[in-house]
């Protein structure tokens, strides 16, 4: 029988803002925002669209339905991009539009879906300066979660999260943000300055230089995991330079999972070589219910991912989705229509990559070609 690892996988985990104000232990409100001042208003905006949110909620409750399936499928690993501080810091980034924070007591909302590695390289990790990243890197390592792609220093920010998976190897997590996911350039850790694991360029030095920190720390049996944020929010092309990478990084430095996010809404498949690419996942949970103007994204709507990888060869056997819809702060098991949006969606943007995903009974979705 073929040993397989399965990952979940998701996208943009925002718990800070509204989110944070409906759990129990919720962080002053005071925000930065030019129209907004009270982290509030976006708990009004959601319960104005669709209905009150019952507060303070439970742990468990962002994560609705995405806990039984979490159950149900039993991943090996399970993998988010955190997308706030976890921090009682007051120290705003000044200048910077908008500031995610959680208070550091709701960290166990996290822990409710039993997740094993953040990712940290991302535009909202140091909205509460370096006290917040000292405090977020904190909280998660004393709840056991590994964290990758921000840390005190440059060395440590590079630092991959590694999972042993009992009798069957390892998964290995490297952490990247891209400069046009917006995280400012002042945020890239340094020798003697905290930050993140930023990525200046896609160029051919940028992968021989993280081909030599893969070959630095694997083993047989590990599988790879390069997650990166990149590119914008809003908009489902895919350039040609984030292809190139992607490639690259499969090819030249044993890299056997792309992990992309940043955009607010998923975005096209492709499988490389037999390897997965995700060029971006969308956001899995956020408080932007109750804001226009960009509703042909449908950014309610996301994905749950499930790879199923041979360690061995760093191959992708099979891949799971599951759709999800964000409403009241919650996740939500999406209707027949909702997830057939999703498949259109997956197989318009994918046609370029020659990607397929068909509708299962079961609402799911499965990467039916070129492979598996």
């Amino acid at each position: 029988m073929k040993i397989l690892i399965t990952i979940f996988l998701c996208g943009d985990i925002m718990t800070g803002r509204g989110i944070d104000q409906v759990l129990p232990y919720p962080i002053e409100p005071a925000i930065y925002e030019s129209y907004v001042r009270d982290a509030g208003v976006y708990v009004e905006l959601a319960e104005r669209k669709n209905g009150r949110i019952p507060k303070p909620v439970e742990f468990e409750y962002i994560w609705g339905d995405a806990l039984k399936e979490l159950d149900r499928i039993a991943p090996d690993a399970r993998v988010i991009n955190l997308e706030t501080s976890v921090t009682a810091s007051a120290d705003h980034w000044k200048g910077k539009g908008i500031h995610y924070r959680m208070h550091p007591k709701n960290v166990r909302c996290l822990t409710a879906a039993k997740i094993d590695i953040c990712v940290l390289a991302n535009n909202h990790v140091l909205d509460w300066g370096y006290s917040g990243l000292q405090e977020t890197l904190k909280t998660l390592s004393k709840e056991n979660m590994r964290t990758a792609g921000a840390g005190p220093n440059e060395r440590e920010a590079r630092v991959p999260a590694i999972l042993e998976i009992e009798g069957k190897g390892r998964v290995v997590v490297f952490a990247f943000g891209e400069v046009g996911s917006g995280i400012p350039p002042g945020w890239k850790a340094t020798a003697d300055r905290p930050g993140v694991n930023l990525l200046t360029n896609l160029s051919r030095e940028t992968v021989k230089r993280i081909a030599r920190m893969v070959r630095a720390v694997e083993q047989e049996g590990d599988v790879v995991i390069a997650s990166i944020h990149w590119g914008g929010n809003w908009g489902y092309g895919v350039p040609r330079k984030q292809q190139e990478f992607a490639h690259q990084l499969i090819d030249d430095a044993g890299v056997d999972i792309i992990h992309g996010h940043s955009s607010h809404h998923v975005k096209a498949l492709e499988v490389y070589q037999n390897k997965l690419i995700i060029y971006g996942c969308g956001d899995f949970l956020n408080d932007y219910e109750g804001i226009g103007g960009y509703e042909r994204f449908r950014n309610d709507l996301t994905l749950m991912y499930f790879p199923s990888v041979n360690p061995s060869s760093g191959e992708l056997v099979r891949l799971r989705m599951i759709p999800m819809r964000i409403r009241r702060f919650r996740l939500r098991k999406a209707s027949s229509a909702e997830a057939e949006w999703l498949r259109d969606v997956l197989n318009r943007e994918g046609l370029q990559f020659g990607t397929r995903v068909k509708l299962q009974k079961d609402k799911s979705l499965e990467v039916v070609g070129p492979n598996p």
